[in-house]
């Protein structure tokens, strides 16, 4: 018969903050799931980590199991998210920055005829002077994380 997954000894600490996480209504909702697995681990010592994951909400027997296993291996950091990486950059801090420094110069300081940028303009004087193309919405949120905005 295999070895059923024992949940390890907690600290009086680690136990507040379960009871915590697991009660919370400002927590991540995950989070809260995974601390209620924990938590009903604590209450009936007998109770399989599988039961315990599908009384959290989980649909299948693997959950509770995995997250029993990380929260023995890591602790209360077992239960928040994992880093993942995402899609890559397309463009790296230099790009940004060139826009950036482009975007708060005057156009006809720089020897142009107009003396206000539109989106297209600026996509092509940058094209032109860079070599890169950026799309409208990179531009746009470039812009406002700058706290740059469009005159009206």
């Amino acid at each position: 018969m295999p070895r059923r997954l024992q949940l390890r000894e907690l600290t009086e600490r680690e136990k507040q903050e379960i009871a915590r996480i697991a009660n919370s209504r400002t927590e991540p909702i995950r989070r809260v799931q995974r601390a209620k697995i924990i938590q009903f681990m604590l209450d009936d010592p007998k109770l399989p980590a599988s039961v315990a994951g599908r009384r959290a909400g989980y649909r299948s027997d693997w959950p509770g199991w995995a997250w029993v296993k990380r929260f023995n291996a890591q602790g209360l950091a077992g239960l928040e998210d994992e880093h993942r990486s995402g899609h890559p950059r397309v463009h790296d801090e230099t790009v940004r920055s060139a826009l950036i420094d482009l975007a708060i110069q005057k156009p006809n300081t720089l020897g142009y005829p107009f003396k206000l940028w539109t989106l297209e303009r600026l996509q092509t004087v940058f094209k032109e002077r860079h070599g890169v193309h950026l799309s409208d919405s990179t531009i746009w949120t470039w812009l406002d994380e700058e706290g740059l905005e469009w005159k009206r």
